[in-house]
């Protein structure tokens, strides 16, 4: 462990800080952000109405309207003059939800992805090939930071340009790489073209996020790189990457460093808390962050809490892998489909190319999801295996399409977007 004294902390100390981080955090809030403490008096609460961590329920969800409500800056909780750092998502769905950091958020940065890293199999000296993206993403910079505070010497190649990212994976030897999942793929087709064979590519740890993806895609990029690859879970309205990681000798399930972030499970529905174990929306409070202290912020990730021991003597809970995003669910004729879903039967064929598409359509009354995936022309059997597997395994029936390989989109580095909706379109 990187700090074995916070990760394996005794579980009644580590509730016991819980609390008062988050009765500390809501304090903050009710005192020096006028849209909190309008939000809290119409739910008839005070900061001291929060006395157990089961009176945490009766507070009021953060959505991401609410920061864009509140555009650019209205729920940070310090004065503009202390910020020193400004992130923003690419505001796809209206306008850009924008984030602040101040000294104290960047050392909790540093600190959270230095121990995500350390869990991936990263250790000081390493090489680091960052191929995530720098700029107003958190992924690059986010990244940048803990490598830089857990000692390791990082090549900030950002995204894109794959060509000369496998150049200098080549010449450099970096041990480790961050990247999305669909970029991993990317590279390693890549690598292939080079004639480079696995045991000939310098990476041993691959540290993977920023979309949801499946177990089978782990054990293609795991075969085709050579690397042990791990799950880095974050969101820039929390902190950033590092909210999460799986540990590289066991890669079964992300710790969550609780003693920065509180998590809830709750059901998509209704807002109920759910047990450990049951699947539902992923709730954080980022309880020590100043500059923008968010609470109960409803992440949209549908995952659950790992219930049980694990084998590295942390305290902190486990999440489960992201299934999806609930506003991601794909309703087909009644039935309730992730994107991943489909991935895992295209990468469990062991024939089909990761590379895919969703279309969604509307003939009259009835929906109809068109899969295309690449594969060589002509490859009727592989088509009609795909469109089977998928009724058996996800349980609706879809069209495939076959394309020519290279065809499709590919990442560059940032988040690729797999799900064309044309359900609304006339």
């Amino acid at each position: 462990m990187f700090q074995p004294d916070r990760e394996a902390m005794p579980v009644p100390e580590l509730r016991a800080l819980q609390l008062r981080q988050l009765q500390d955090m809501v304090a903050r809030q009710y005192a020096h952000v006028p849209a909190y403490r309008e939000k809290f008096e119409a739910a008839g609460l005070k900061p001291d109405d929060l006395r157990s961590l089961d009176d945490l329920s009766r507070f009021p969800f953060t959505r991401k309207s609410d920061l864009r409500e509140h555009y650019p800056l209205g729920l940070i909780a310090t004065p503009r003059e202390k910020l020193r750092r400004i992130h923003a998502s690419s505001g796809t769905g209206g306008k850009p939800t924008v984030v602040g950091y101040d000294d104290h958020d960047l050392e909790v940065f540093g600190e959270v992805v230095a121990r995500s890293l350390y869990a991936a199999g990263a250790r000081p000296g390493m090489v680091f090939h960052n191929a995530y993206g720098y700029g107003l993403f958190t992924g690059g910079l986010g990244t940048h930071g803990g490598a830089a505070r857990l000692g390791l010497c990082t090549v900030p190649v950002s995204g894109g340009g794959t060509e000369r990212q496998v150049s200098l994976i080549q010449d450099l030897q970096p041990e480790v790489i961050a990247c999305t999942p669909s970029y991993a793929l990317v590279l390693a087709e890549a690598l292939e073209r080079q004639g480079l064979s696995p045991d000939e590519i310098p990476l041993k740890y691959a540290v993977l996020g920023a979309e949801p993806w499946a177990e089978k895609t782990r054990a293609e990029v795991q075969k085709r790189l050579g690397v042990v690859a791990t799950n880095i879970y974050g969101l820039s309205e929390i902190i950033g990457p590092g909210v999460s990681n799986e540990d590289a000798a066991e890669q079964h399930g992300s710790y969550l460093w609780e003693d920065h972030f509180y998590p809830e499970i709750v059901d998509p529905d209704t807002g109920e808390a759910l047990p450990d174990g049951e699947w539902g929306v992923l709730i954080l409070s980022s309880m020590t962050r100043t500059a923008l202290p968010i609470l109960r912020y409803w992440t949209g990730d549908i995952t659950r809490l790992l219930p049980g021991d694990n084998s590295t003597g942390r305290t902190v809970r486990r999440m489960d892998i992201i299934r999806g995003r609930s506003d991601d669910l794909i309703i087909l004729r009644g039935v309730n489909v992730y994107p991943t879903q489909l991935e895992a039967v295209l990468v469990g064929l062991g024939q089909a190319s990761p590379h895919y598409h969703v279309t969604l359509t509307r003939t009259g009354l009835m929906d109809e999801l068109t899969l295309q995936i690449e594969a060589e022309p002509g490859a009727l059997t592989l088509r009609q295996e795909i469109e089977r597997q998928i009724k058996v395994q996800v349980g609706v029936t879809v069209r495939c399409e076959l394309c020519v390989p290279g065809t499709l989109p590919r990442s560059e580095g940032g988040k690729l977007r797999r799900v064309t909706d044309l359900r609304g379109a006339r």
